[in-house]
């Protein structure tokens, strides 16, 4: 019988994007345990996993007592289990975890898989970190088997030091469970009700944006931009929290757009929220593959994006309206744009859905499925 160990930094991300993955493989007969900050105090994941290994992680990479402690656990437990696979996401348990495991796998005892959520160095980022994070990404490559990326730029920097049988890009990301987007059916009294909690009368263009508070994200651009169209009649809404809310609730005051911003908080109706809006907005700096717009895509409402790593890989080939990174004046010729349903913009959104196909988590899946197995029995498929 395999046995899988998923490691993460946080529990949240386990339970956000990873739960169909563990689902299928205990199906499939695999043995399937967890290592993560918070995982053993979740009640979502008791039932979801056969073991869970509580992790504490440092985020300082000088903190040698407690990289040597971590670094000691995961070895632990991969002793204790004898793993036919251990596969690391995000950045901080990833590296530590394949520093744990490379005597362990350079002996054979184990086959370690990282998927790249969107590396932290990134055409455009800061100079220096982007030589901290590629330098500490090409040694940790040497401690790994196979590397899953989701967007074309990471997999044309993994490539460049790493063997292409080694690599796979998975277009649609970690996935999503499409049928829940792709059947998301509102009736008129639902899409009505939702516009209103978001400010929109009837008549008004609605634009909306889910996004945590944070500086990468650039709330503040979307914020301009609306300043900037000068049209009382585009109205946006913000779904989320984050560090920078009370900020962006100022900014929206002193650009004087206050009576068309709403800030809706953190929301679990976001497949209604997207529906009821006649576009999606992302005007982020940094993405791996955003959930986000592959969500929107998938609803059937238009996405405006930045030409950024990732979203460029949604939004190409008429998929979505892009603009360049901090360019207001374009934001808001692209927010004026979308305030008709054009021919255009149809096309558009028909394209989207079209691409959204490639999401559907059970594709991925099956992707994962053939990774494994050919790790634990090179060749198989040949035979």
């Amino acid at each position: 019988m395999p046995k899988i160990l998923i490691v993460t930094t946080v529990s949240v991300t386990i339970e956000a994007f990873l739960l169909p993955f563990a689902r299928y493989f205990r199906a499939q007969r695999w043995i399937v345990d967890a290592a993560a900050s918070g995982v053993t105090a979740s009640d979502t994941l008791e039932k979801e996993f056969d073991a869970r290994y509580e992790m504490t992680w440092t985020r300082s990479p000088f903190d040698a007592v407690s990289l040597a402690k971590s670094v000691k656990r995961i070895q632990n437990i991969i002793a204790q289990n004898q793993y036919d696979i251990v596969h690391v996401h995000t950045p901080i348990a990833a590296f530590v975890t394949r520093f744990a495991l490379r005597r362990a796998r350079a002996a054979g005892k184990v086959k370690v898989v990282y998927t790249a959520h969107g590396f932290h160095f990134y055409k455009g980022g800061s100079a220096l970190k982007n030589f901290i994070f590629k330098n500490a990404e090409k040694l940790a490559a040497r401690w790994t088997d196979h590397i899953i990326v989701i967007n074309s730029e990471d997999n044309e920097a993994v490539l460049a030091r790493f063997a292409p049988g080694q690599v796979t890009l998975t277009p649609g990301g970690i996935g999503m469970e499409l049928e829940k987007y792709k059947n998301a059916e509102y009736n008129p009294v639902e899409i009505t009700e939702a516009r209103n909690e978001m400010g929109a009368a009837p008549g008004d263009t609605l634009v909306l944006m889910t996004a945590k508070f944070k500086s990468g994200k650039r709330h503040r651009d979307a914020v301009n931009a609306l300043a900037k169209t000068q049209d009382a009649q585009i109205k946006l809404a913000f779904a989320g929290k984050g560090p920078l809310l009370k900020e962006t609730i100022k900014l929206a005051a002193e650009k004087g757009v206050a009576d068309r911003v709403k800030f809706l908080g953190h929301r679990k109706d976001i497949p209604l929220l997207m529906s009821a809006a006649d576009a999606t907005l992302l005007p982020s700096e940094r993405e791996g593959l955003p959930r986000v717009v592959m969500e929107s895509m998938a609803v059937g409402t238009p996405v405006i994006g930045t030409d950024i790593r990732g979203i460029r890989d949604l939004l190409a080939d008429g998929c979505g309206t892009l603009v360049s990174l901090g360019d207001v004046s374009a934001l808001a010729e692209a927010l004026k744009k979308h305030k008709t349903k054009t021919p255009e913009i149809f096309e558009m959104t028909k394209k989207a859905k079209n691409r959204a196909e490639l999401f559907d988590v059970n594709k991925i899946i099956a992707v994962y499925a053939g990774i494994y197995d050919n790790l634990i029995s090179p060749g198989k498929e040949n035979k």
